[in-house]
């Protein structure tokens, strides 16, 4: 039912001024104060905020209360678990100075010369950024504020300036200017070559970031990656590690990268916002994010009904768009998780319809996608799937559908069920969300549950997925075994599998069990991952 928790810590400021505490995630209402000073409260979890305090030079005192307690209470407010009612700091905290400027929010969109070479390890051509940044005036008088860059890789370093703009105090401008790159280092799988980007406005403010130059294109149902078809295989995740929860340390983070490159990964799909810090180790091993930003609600429901709540919903999905905007990893912001046939209601219906438009002006680099859950497609596509670029289907045959069918009978179904989404949502990008099988040792090794059985089984999803030339991904679910709450015991599972023996409170689909052991599944997969193109 959640609890209470209390942090306490210090920073020293080096002279007196405004700073400002970041918050890159804390779960569920969090309350801050510095000095005993209430700063604000903020609710919701993978979500970015701040609070500022103005303080004298010397050592502050810095409270934090987080309150998760009554997670029904917590999804009538829109908010809800997909594993357990965890709570606390699940994210960094970091404390910066506040000059007379600020500059916040930067964007880089990358369009690459006409006639480029495909061959992400070439470097010929040249490439275009638009980079974009917000400035905000904290002088007490207008004034005119003319930013500066540089973007540097190797022994390559490009400067550029920014349009001035006159600006009063108090107010923010978003100003963008264009850069040309002879010869770019191109991110991509293969060769995820990253550029130091760094901003100022003189020494009052800056900002420094490792971006990747990369073009990302889509038609005719199939995805693009600086001109080369891209075919994404790789498993989904949860921000979990034993011991500790959702707040990953750097070596859990560098873990979880190391089991997506075992198993020959060159992508990921995440459900939730993934933290600053595995979004970085992501850039740099060339993983690509499938990533979720929006509420994420049971099979086939939809929460978020009242005005305010889908005003709130909206704001969750732009403020994860926005922190996720500079990384090269992730390419597409997936919107709602499993809505059965054309939404539930008609708000799930103007969610997604209202932040289509606004993802397609704010970040026409990255495809827009819905995950729908596979047993309830819609028979046609409604309005609520106009807009979007991608969609996925989970896909569960061997296992909560027809787990007691002969493999040639299960590939047939597979294969029945990819014509169908072919028609349904013909010249949309598709992708397996989903498809898996727990397994343990409980079982035996060969039957439902058992680890041969769940080798077995996903080797035959993936001998499909891989011949199906419209295809554009697949998504394991998942990588490693992780809770939920303590009473789960599989679900419906047991309906079709009575005999089946499951350890309650986890989910044991992964490749890797909880503490960290491959399960036999993940050398097959790795096999056959590791032999596709783009691997």
């Amino acid at each position: 039912e959640g609890s209470v928790a209390w942090y306490r810590t210090s920073f020293t400021a080096t002279q007196a001024g405004t700073y400002a505490l970041s918050f890159a995630s804390a779960n569920y209402r969090a309350s801050v104060w510095v000095d005993g000073h209430a700063l604000g409260s903020h609710r919701g979890s993978y979500l970015a905020f701040e609070s500022r305090a103005r303080v004298a030079a010397g050592t502050h005192t810095v409270v934090v209360r987080i309150d998760w307690r009554d997670p029904a209470a917590q999804t009538r407010e829109g908010f809800h678990r997909t594993w357990f009612n965890w709570g606390g700091i699940d994210g960094d905290v970091s404390v910066r100075p506040i000059g007379e400027s600020e500059l916040l929010n930067p964007t880089v969109q990358t369009t690459l010369a006409p006639g480029m070479p495909a061959d992400p390890r070439s470097v010929a051509g040249q490439a275009t950024l638009r980079v974009g940044v917000e400035v905000r005036n904290d002088a007490p008088a207008a004034r005119t504020i003319a930013p500066e860059g540089t973007l540097t890789h190797g022994a390559q370093t490009i400067s550029f300036s920014f349009p001035a703009q006159t600006i009063a105090p108090g107010q923010t401008v978003k100003i963008s200017t264009n850069v040309s790159v002879a010869n770019p280092a191109l991110w991509s799988p293969r060769s995820p070559n990253l550029y130091q980007l760094t901003l100022a406005v003189g020494h009052e403010s800056s900002f420094s970031a490792r971006i990747g130059l990369r073009q990302l294109t889509w038609n005719g149902g199939r995805v693009f990656l600086n001109g080369r078809r891209l075919v994404m295989h790789g498993a989904s995740l949860q921000e979990d590690a034993r011991g500790h929860g959702d707040a990953l340390t750097p070596g859990d983070q560098d873990t979880l990268v190391k089991e997506l490159q075992s198993i020959g990964a060159n992508a990921v799909r995440s459900q939730h916002p993934l933290a600053a810090g595995l979004l970085e180790r992501l850039d740099a091993a060339g993983i690509l994010v499938w990533q979720g930003i929006g509420p994420v609600e049971g099979a086939g429901n939809w929460y978020s009904s009242t005005p305010t709540l889908l005003h709130e919903a909206e704001a969750q999905a732009r403020t994860a768009a926005i922190a996720e905007a500079l990384h090269p990893s992730v390419i597409a912001w997936n919107l709602v998780d499993e809505v059965a046939g054309n939404g539930r209601n008609n708000a799930e219906v103007s969610y997604v319809q209202s932040m289509t438009h606004w993802l397609h002006a704010h970040d026409p680099t990255r495809m827009v996608a819905v995950d729908i859950w596979g047993d309830h497609p819609p028979a046609r596509a409604g309005t609520l799937y106009n807009g979007v670029d991608a969609v996925a289907e989970t896909d569960y045959t061997g296992w909560y559908d027809q787990p007691h069918d002969t493999p040639a009978q299960q590939s047939a179904l597979m294969r029945a069920r990819l014509a169908t989404m072919q028609r349904t949502f013909a010249g949309k990008v598709l992708v397996i969300s989903e498809f898996g099988a727990e397994a343990n040792a409980l079982n035996p090794s060969s039957s439902p549950g058992g680890y041969a059985f769940q080798a077995r089984l996903l080797a035959r999803h993936i001998a499909v997925y891989a011949a199906d030339p419209q295809l554009s991904g697949m998504f394991i679910w998942d990588l490693r075994d992780y809770p939920l709450v303590p009473s789960f015991e599989g679900g419906s599972i047991h309906g079709v599998l009575p005999r089946l023996r499951l350890i309650e409170g986890l989910i044991q689909k992964g490749l890797f069990d909880y503490e960290g052991r491959a399960k036999p599944a993940a050398g097959v997969v790795a096999k056959l991952y590791k032999a596709m193109p783009g691997s």
